[in-house]
This record gives structure tokens, C-alpha cells and sequence, in this order.
């Protein structure tokens, strides 16, 4: 095979995988992180000896190849087995998610419940007229009623915008075959396979130490098959010539140097992607770069006795007056995690770089979670001990109105001007993924490189055969019916028919 050298920009799920693929095929490999540790938002941080996940990984695939993956990077003992449970916390009830009936019909009372439903039916018999944003789309899936019960509150303190603003395609892939009818039913009748719609999965792998723990040990296998991965370097300029990406530019400690590329693979945000380009991209491209907007995050953890914290892997907060948006409980995703006795809850708000959150003292930001852990009736304050505050810049690429446009003129451009140059991963591709889809997209790339083969990563989890309810896949990556032991919590990431064939 002819000598290929890729840049892989990015030491994330997306980065690594194309790394450990290509350099598992003979080809050289170098990989630029700008951050001091692997993983991106996979990453596991550590803080006098606590373990914190970024926003919870739950490792749980219906792709084959993704699987196999996971397991030759780490051994079978170094995975737990763990059982999902996840409420929702709305003014001082936590509700059952999936719905359970009796649940439901106890928090809301008989009332309620017929006013829920009277509305769900009246969204069946007038729908919203305009379902292309995301509060149109819910409720007419939902009912009004529901949507701003368990819906609005949440996605706005997420994506700090109003619902109107933020596509249907942000609903239709987290919430994909899930309406209020099926939840009904999923609740009332016994289920044949709770995997067939994408949010009720009920148990998935977890690395005992973190999810971090899959990509530091990726890292080293890297680096004994040849490859260089280097930290605290970034990439500052792409050059391109005669149609390709020639060389990347990468700008550390050392100062700057230039590596030259037979491929990139970058899982850098496309925006800063583009921005990168050298000579420069057209600009109506970089216009399009500038459309394209990500919400930021920030975890504040704190210690509480062990009997303080509560069952759930997490806990949706859609009670208004609060800014924490989700809480996690790490001693129940992972005893590792934590230490006897005690456990770390993970308090999620969602932010933008330089505004009052991002911003806060991390005293202050410890203050303000252990106050709204009391305002919420979960913790009470007093027993709350150590506090730690992550933050994570651009952590989701947001699907507001235009982005699916501006997207479309990157790629376009992209494809022509240095086809070589492959974009892979959740900010790679401006795509809120599951890491196991961000894992794919990056297969199929290095597939690419390596193989000469013209899979289309774009089209993975875009086809209308999601095979969202089929049942899984043969080796090649084709449907297979019948088999429903593999399922995602989200859009499952599917080889595309036109790929696979």
C-alpha cells in the first residue's frame, strides 16, 4: 500500500477512532488536541480523586463494528452493566421517564390527566399549522399541554432561545417514534422490545472508570502502532493547493509548524474548519462559518453522603425558576466514580461563553447549586461538602433556523475545494450525535483513505432506512431483521443503504 500520512485534528471519540483505524492499517498517523487531555466531551475529569462525566456517555450501540470497537480497546472486566433510570423533576414531583401510568396519573391527578389528554386529542383532530420548529412539532405529538409541562422549560434552558427558534430536526432526532399515544402504550402493555424506540433503552455499558477511560487506553494503542498524538496543539491553518488540502499548520507551546497531509480528518467545529482555510474560503463559505452557533456547558459537582443523592442516573430539572437543567448522580452510574459512602451529583447548565455563568467565581457557582439542590427539595444544602466546576466551550452544535442551510454550503464546498480533507464527529459535523454515530462517521472515513471506498458519512443516521425498529445489522453493515438486542437512546447511527451497498 502506498505511503499516507493524515493530520487527525481532535482527540475526541471521532479523532481517535479515524487514528486507531488508520494506524491499525499501516498508515501514519499524527493527532492534534489543543486541550491537555483526551476524550472531548467523552472525557473523564478528575478532582481529588472524584470522577466526573461530561454530561453522561452511555455506551449502548446497535452498530457491530462500533461494539467490536469498544471491546478490543478495553477488556470485558473493565465494563459494568448498568440499569437506566431517569426522572423528571417538574414543581416538586419527579415523574417516571419512560411514562409509567400509574406514575403519571398520581403526580398529575385525575384532572390533569384529562386535560393532558383532551389536549393531545384536540393536536390530533387541529395540529399546529407550522411543525417545521420545535415547539410545533412536539405538540402536535404531545398536545400543548404536555409540551409546556415537559418540553418547553427544559429545551429553552438548554438552547437559551425560545422553542419557535430551534428546528423540528431537533426534536425529530431525539424524540424519533415517540409520541404520546406510543409512550401510552409503552407504559399500559408489555413491552416486546424496549429498544425499538429510541428513549427507552433500560440498561447499558459504562467503563467502570469513566468514559475517559476508553480513549486514554485508545490513545496509547495509537501511539504503540506508530502514531503521534500530540497535546496542547492546535491547528491554525489548512493549506490547500491544486484542489487538495497540502499541509497543516499547528500552532503549540513550541511555537508553529507545518506537517504536510495526504488527508486531514478533522473533528474540529466545521466553522473554525473553514475559518482555518489558507488561501482563504470563498465569502459566501465563510459567511456560512459564521451562521453556525454552538451552546456551551458547565458542571458544578458536588459531594454529598451517599444516602443524600438519589437512584437515577440522572434527572431531568423542567421546573421553571431554576437554572440547572439536568443533575447527574455519578455513584449511580459507576461506583468507581465516587468513594464509600459518599457520592458526586453533577449539576448541568447550559451557557454561553463570557455570560454570567460562564463567567461566576466557581465559589459562587458551588453556592448556587447547593441552593437550588435545596430549592428543588432534593439535597438538603447542610450536608452538601466539596464542590467542583467543569467547563466544557461548545459542547452542542445548535440547530437553529438557517443552520441546515449554511451547513449545506460548507459541505458543497468542502467536497470541491479539498476533497481530501473529512470532516468527522459531533462539531466535525455540526451534528448532535451519540458518540457511537461520531465513532461511525470516523470507520467510514478511514474505510475511505485507506480502501478507496465512497461512503458517505453525511448520509449515516440522515437516510429514511434508519431501521429504527428493524433489528440490527449483518457484518457488512446491511439491515438484519429480527434481532432486537441493539438500540441507542437517540437516532441510531445505521450504515446508509446507498453506503453499504
Amino acid at each position: 500500500m502506498p505511503s499516507t500520512h493524515t493530520v487527525v485534528i481532535g482527540a475526541g471519540p471521532a479523532g481517535l477512532t479515524a487514528a486507531y483505524e488508520l494506524t491499525r492499517r499501516g498508515t501514519t498517523v499524527e493527532v492534534v488536541e489543543s486541550d491537555d487531555v483526551v476524550g472531548g466531551i467523552s472525557r473523564t475529569v478528575e478532582r481529588d480523586g472524584w470522577r466526573f462525566d461530561i454530561g453522561g456517555h452511555r455506551f449502548f450501540t446497535k452498530v457491530p463494528q462500533v461494539e467490536a470497537f469498544w471491546h478490543e480497546i478495553l477488556p470485558d472486566e473493565d465494563f459494568l452493566l448498568r440499569p437506566r433510570m431517569s426522572r423528571i423533576h417538574y414543581r416538586g414531583r419527579l415523574f417516571d421517564y419512560p411514562l409509567r401510568a400509574g406514575n403519571a396519573l398520581r403526580n398529575l391527578g385525575v384532572v390533569e390527566a384529562v386535560r393532558c389528554v383532551g389536549s393531545y386529542l384536540w393536536s390530533r383532530v387541529r395540529p399546529p399549522a407550522d411543525q417545521s420548529h420545535f415547539e410545533g412539532w412536539v405538540s402536535a405529538r404531545f398536545g400543548t399541554r404536555l409540551y409546556r409541562m415537559f418540553f418547553k422549560t427544559y429545551t429553552e434552558k438548554v438552547w437559551g432561545m425560545p422553542a419557535t427558534r430551534l428546528q423540528a430536526d431537533w426534536a425529530a432526532q431525539r424524540i424519533k417514534n415517540l409520541s404520546l399515544a406510543g409512550a401510552v402504550r409503552n407504559a399500559l402493555l408489555p413491552r416486546r422490545d424496549p429498544t425499538a424506540i429510541t428513549s427507552l433503552i433500560e440498561e447499558f455499558q459504562y467503563p467502570k472508570y469513566g468514559p475517559g477511560m476508553m480513549w486514554e487506553r485508545c490513545t496509547e494503542r495509537v501511539v504503540d502502532a506508530g502514531g503521534v498524538v500530540t497535546m496542547n496543539t492546535w491547528a491554525s491553518r489548512v493549506h490547500r493547493a491544486d484542489g487538495r488540502a497540502v499541509a497543516v499548520t499547528v500552532s503549540g507551546p513550541d511555537g508553529d509548524r507545518r506537517i504536510t497531509a495526504d488527508h486531514v480528518v478533522s473533528s474540529m467545529p466545521i466553522s473554525d474548519l473553514v475559518r482555518a482555510m489558507d488561501p482563504p474560503a470563498p465569502p459566501q463559505v465563510r459567511a456560512a462559518a459564521d451562521a453556525l452557533r454552538h451552546r456551551d456547558f458547565l458542571t458544578v459537582a458536588l459531594v454529598v453522603p451517599a444516602d443524600a443523592g438519589f437512584p437515577d442516573n440522572w434527572i431531568y430539572v423542567h421546573t421553571p425558576g431554576v437554572r440547572v437543567g439536568r443533575i447527574q448522580n455519578f455513584g449511580a452510574w459507576s461506583p468507581y466514580l465516587v468513594r464509600d459512602g459518599y457520592t458526586c451529583l453533577g449539576l448541568e447548565y447550559f451557557v454561553n461563553v463570557g455570560d454570567d455563568l460562564w463567567s461566576a467565581d466557581d465559589a459562587d457557582l458551588v453556592a448556587l447549586g447547593t441552593a437550588e439542590l435545596g430549592r428543588l427539595g432534593l439535597v438538603d444544602p447542610e450536608v452538601v461538602g466539596d464542590g467542583y466546576v467543569v467547563r466544557m466551550p461548545k459542547a452542542y452544535p445548535v440547530y437553529d433556523e438557517g443552520y441546515e442551510q449554511a451547513l449545506d454550503i460548507i459541505r458543497r464546498w468542502l467536497a470541491e475545494a479539498v476533497p481530501n480533507v473529512h470532516p468527522v464527529g459531533r462539531n466535525g459535523m455540526h451534528r448532535y450525535n451519540n458518540q457511537d454515530h461520531s465513532m461511525l462517521t470516523a470507520m467510514l472515513t478511514a474505510a475511505n483513505i485507506v480502501d478507496g471506498t465512497t461512503h458517505d458519512v453525511w448520509a449515516v443516521n440522515v437516510e429514511e432506512e434508519y431501521h429504527e425498529e428493524g433489528g440490527g445489522q449483518s457484518d457488512d453493515g446491511r439491515s438484519r431483521p429480527g434481532d432486537g438486542r441493539h438500540g441507542t437512546g437517540r437516532a441510531a447511527p445505521v450504515f446508509p443503504r446507498r453506503a453499504a451497498a
